[in-house]
């Protein structure tokens, strides 16, 4: 009897607990917990920019390098002197495009191509290429962040155009691209021709939208803020291809197996590093260590470890310099 009273006043004890506890806290209930949908910006691009037809210059011609100065001990009053007294170099890079500027989600690090060559640079400046501050910049806003001093140089797929070396002036070209189109493989899209009456994602402050325009049928062109955003809006169905460098668009279909880079080649790029104008000297030493990688085998090395799924090597590109 005594056990049987004992065991009920538990139950009633329990239930009480219980009670009090639920009567603060309520538990959701899964089945009514909404998914997350991410809801990328685009924005419908109705301009054309103005770099596709400026052939006011040869943008890829650079400043010859000079020797490079021993690391930490960079000339007085240069750039890279103030550079190394601040104790790292500051890096406009991005973290959305995987192969060139991802984060790694297991490391939490950023990794890729462009991060690569960015260490270089801070390996010539410093002996080590641990002395970087990598700062999250979008494609819109590179070239406000090296005119407001944000960052000291720009590596985040940077192509060097006419319209752009108003602003900014580039090192040599470190790799050449060629734009075609992402689709799903079912879609139907297999050229360019196939993008009449078609909506196509671009990322905003790109060279992208640029070789869309100039299409004999131009399809509806969005720009969203990073091709991350372009990614998710083709898989949620509110576009129906993207288009951009094809090693951007073959670290989309790393990411999503139903995708697939089609078409004939309707853009080229050439990716420099950034640097803010009136830094002569700066553009050279750039160009000394992307001269020194291109000789000694780190630009081939990088290449294999960053960018193998993009195929066999084309080697470095051969750097253009004025007389």
């Amino acid at each position: 009897m005594n056990t049987r009273l004992l065991l009920a006043a538990t139950l009633v004890g329990v239930s009480a607990l219980v009670t009090a506890c639920g009567s603060g806290t309520r538990v959701p209930d899964p089945t009514r917990v909404a998914a997350v949908i991410p809801q990328p910006d685009l924005v419908e691009i109705t301009t054309a920019p103005g770099s596709e037809s400026d052939d006011s210059c040869n943008p890829e011609v650079s400043l010859r390098p000079g020797p490079l100065p021993r690391p930490g001990a960079m000339p007085p009053g240069s750039p890279m002197a103030a550079i190394v007294a601040n104790g790292r170099v500051r890096v406009g890079v991005d973290q959305n495009t995987y192969l060139f500027g991802f984060r790694n989600p297991t490391t939490g690090q950023l990794e890729g191509f462009d991060i690569d060559i960015a260490r270089e640079i801070a390996r010539a400046l410093f002996g080590d290429p641990d002395k970087i501050e990598l700062r999250s910049v979008a494609a819109a806003d590179r070239i406000t962040a090296l005119r407001d001093k944000q960052v000291d140089v720009i590596v985040r797929t940077f192509s060097a155009t006419c319209e752009r070396r108003r602003d900014v002036d580039f090192s040599a070209v470190y790799y050449r691209a060629g734009q075609r189109i992402l689709a799903p493989a079912n879609s139907g899209i297999k050229t360019s021709a196939d993008l009449a009456d078609k909506v196509v994602c671009v990322t905003r402050g790109t060279t992208a939208p640029g070789p869309l325009f100039g299409l004999p049928k131009r399809p509806t062109i969005v720009g969203a803020g990073n091709w991350t955003d372009c990614l998710a809006a083709l898989q949620q169905g509110n576009v129906d291809a993207i288009s951009g460098d094809d090693p951007i668009l073959f670290g989309l279909v790393a990411q999503d197996r139903n995708l697939e880079v089609v078409g004939e080649e309707i853009g080229t790029g050439a990716y420099a590093v950034g640097i803010a104008q009136g830094n002569p000297e700066l553009v050279r030493f750039v160009n000394g260590v992307l001269e020194r990688i291109r000789t000694d085998g780190t630009w081939q090395r990088v290449y294999n470890a960053r960018l193998s799924p993009l195929g066999t090597s084309p080697g470095p590109p051969v750097p253009r310099y004025a007389e």
